[in-house]
């Protein structure tokens, strides 16, 4: 396991990618798949690998399954840091936790405990709980029904010092600036809206030096250099980039809801990689959607 400060460290400034789950014909995970496509993104240099994440679909996976994924990500992953999905409620969490740990995993993206809105005491409650439940590096999610404070942020990292990282997919630039103001270099932050590279100037300018990227998983040299020149501060070339791919990604995404997981499934297969479908709720591209796709990967090469 890589000791959690200098994962942090790792994963401070470089493009972390976030892997589909695919899954069979019977509907189960397919390991083979998973790590045929591992193997084909390990040629791409990125900090880390969020595994079962948002994704990954961690929301449609057994706690079993999470753990299957974190065994076959470490069978291919070589030196790059394995960061997988957990979450639901407090027990599974931790539960969880520990058995990612077991399984060789080096940390975890804590997700919101889903459905129930919760004080902001109870919030704090679960990840400091999850924290004491593993020795690995843990990363809170700010997003849907689990979102803190910087206040509250503060105090957890006095008490966790495998507190390791922030990422936010709320949007509020507010928040995330009195954050990285208020705790500095004691935390990464990470980027973590959907398709985040629309978002990512933005955040740069509040104090996110890097994101998630799923994208990666379909066109890796476009989000490499996308990163890169965002990294440079190249702001012309971004916009190129964005003018010229991320916002007619962006229009297919839109189309209905669930598809900033589904559009990034069909791009994976459209690559030549088994991903089989997305699970319910969530619903797969039109064939009219998926030549969309086919057009707009095409115009990358």
């Amino acid at each position: 396991m890589i000791p959690p400060t200098e994962l942090r460290e790792i994963i401070r400034h470089g493009l972390l990618s976030f892997p589909v789950t695919p899954f069979d014909a019977q509907d189960n995970f397919a390991a083979k798949p998973f790590q045929a496509h591992l193997e084909w993104l390990a040629q791409y240099p990125v900090a880390g690998l969020i595994v079962a994440g948002g994704t990954g679909e961690m929301f449609s996976l057994a706690p079993a399954e999470i753990v299957d994924v974190v065994r076959a990500t470490k069978a291919v992953a070589g030196n790059a840091p394995v960061i997988a999905g957990c979450g639901y409620g407090v027990r599974v969490a931790c539960d969880l936790a520990r058995e990612i740990e077991a399984a060789g995993g080096d940390g975890i993206l804590l997700l919101p405990h889903y459905l129930t809105e919760a004080p902001q005491e109870g919030v704090v409650d679960r990840v400091r709980q999850v924290c004491r439940a593993t020795n690995m590096g843990v990363i809170f999610y700010n997003r849907g029904q689990s979102q803190i404070s910087a206040e509250s942020l503060a105090k957890l990292v006095e008490e966790c010092p495998n507190l390791i990282g922030f990422k936010d997919g709320t949007g509020d630039i507010d928040t995330v600036r009195r954050v990285t103001a208020l705790l500095g270099d004691r935390l990464s932050y990470i980027g973590g809206m959907p398709t985040h590279e629309l978002f990512a100037q933005a955040y740069r300018g509040a104090g996110m030096a890097t994101y998630s990227s799923a994208v990666f998983n379909f066109v890796p040299e476009t989000a490499l250099a996308f990163h890169g020149a965002f990294k440079a501060g190249d702001d012309k070339a971004c916009e190129a980039m964005l003018r010229d791919f991320y916002y007619p990604f962006a229009k297919i995404r839109d189309r209905k809801a669930g598809y900033a997981v589904a559009a990034v499934k069909a791009g994976v297969a459209l690559r030549g990689f088994e991903t089989g479908h997305v699970r319910a709720p969530l619903t797969d591209l039109t064939e009219e959607e998926v030549a969309m796709m086919r057009d707009l990967i095409a115009s990358r090469s």
